[in-house]
Order: structure tokens, then sequence, then C-alpha cells
């Protein structure tokens, strides 16, 4: 979750001038904040977040404070496999996140059944993904989904129109499963030479090799 920082800052005379920071990381916005207050010239400080609920700085110390035990600075890959002869898809997703101190990544894939389309394999695999988060505890966090399918990333985005009835009944569930969780979304298209990670845990569940792994990354 990203922050900005509002404040006004005190001219003779009275006189005020409302400045407004860059969206920043909440560390970040904690420092400027506090060096704001300590300066003695910043008046009406408040921190905002992307759904533009507002804190007072000792509010957002605690609230991080708070935080910084569960996961978060989430980012999500996902792909989906899709083979014809079997109508079996693969999904992978490679999760990174923060927790207190540390960075982890997650690598997890699954084999499903009944499929119907590559497109559907990736709607399946992005529903994997929010399951991940959703066993980590994850909630009400901004959280940035990278894959390669635009398809299913314009579609979640409402930029692109959604026909097929299979597929509109998967972006119904995300969409109820993003709303429970209470997430920010951001959609972020990348390539295919971008997205290996899961693309391999995807390849590999159609192989049968099953993979969770959490690791701490140095």
């Amino acid at each position: 979750m990203k922050y900005r920082v509002e404040w006004n800052y005190k001219l003779k005379g009275n006189e005020k001038i409302l400045f407004t920071s860059d969206w920043v990381s909440a560390e970040l916005a904690i420092q400027v904040g506090g060096e704001l207050e300590k300066s003695g010239k910043a008046t009406e400080l408040y921190f905002y977040d992307e759904k533009g609920t507002s804190w007072i700085l000792k509010e957002m110390i605690k609230l991080i404070s708070e935080v910084e035990e569960d996961p978060h600075e989430i980012t999500v890959y996902f792909d989906g496999g899709f083979q014809k002869e079997t109508n079996q898809a693969g999904l992978g997703a490679v999760i990174y996140f923060r927790q207190g101190k540390k960075k982890y990544r997650i690598r997890a894939n699954e084999r499903i059944d009944e499929m119907e389309t590559n497109n559907e394999a990736e709607y399946a695999a992005f529903y994997y993904a929010l399951n991940i988060l959703e066993e980590l505890g994850v909630h009400h966090l901004g959280c940035e989904f990278k894959g390669d399918s635009q398809v299913v990333l314009k579609q979640l985005e409402g930029e692109w129109p959604c026909y097929e009835d299979v597929l509109n009944s998967w972006l119904d569930r995300i969409e109820e499963k993003i709303k429970a969780l209470g997430l920010t979304p951001k959609y972020s298209p990348i390539s295919r030479k971008d997205n290996k990670e899961a693309d391999k845990l995807a390849t590999q569940a159609l192989e049968g090799k099953e993979i969770f792994a959490k690791t701490q990354i140095l």
C-alpha cells in the first residue's frame, strides 16, 4: 500500500499553503511526517492511503507497527497452462511479500480438470493465487497482480468486455474474493519472458509435479 502526506505550510501572517507529497511507502511517509512535525512549520498533517482513508502521525505509526508483522508489499505473478487433449490446466503462482523486516517468496502450482480454454486456465490461476493470499491472512491491502494474459487483466480492470459465460463466472468469483479480502488491486500486464517463473510452475503442474515452497529472500 502506498501513502501520500498532506499538510499546510505556515507562512508569516498566519497564511497557509497546502502541500501534497507523491505516493510513497509507509516508512518514507512516516519519516517525512516526523520531520515536518519537528520543523514546526506544518499544520493539519494527514496521511492518506490509496482508498482515501486518513490518519494523523501517531495513528499512522501505530497502524504500521501493527501491520508490519502481517504480510504486506505484495506482488503476485500468475500463469495458466492448458492441455486441449485432456482438458486439464496447470496453475502457477509466485507471490513476493514482506513480513516484519524480512522478504519472502512463495512458489506454488496446482493441476485441475474440466477446463475449456487457455483463457479459462488463466482465470483459474488468478483465483488460485487469491486463495493463497487468503490463506496467508492478507486483507485490506494494495496488491499488484502481474501476468502475460492481457485478456484477463484488461477484463478485470473493466477496460475490455467479456462475452463468454464461463469467463464471466470466473470474473464474478474473482471480484467477490477481492471484495471479501478488502484488496486494492493493481493490474500490470507483462511479457511472457518476465513471467517465466509462473509459466514454469504451470507447466510443471501439467507434468504432475506439485510444488509449494516458501523461501526467505536475502
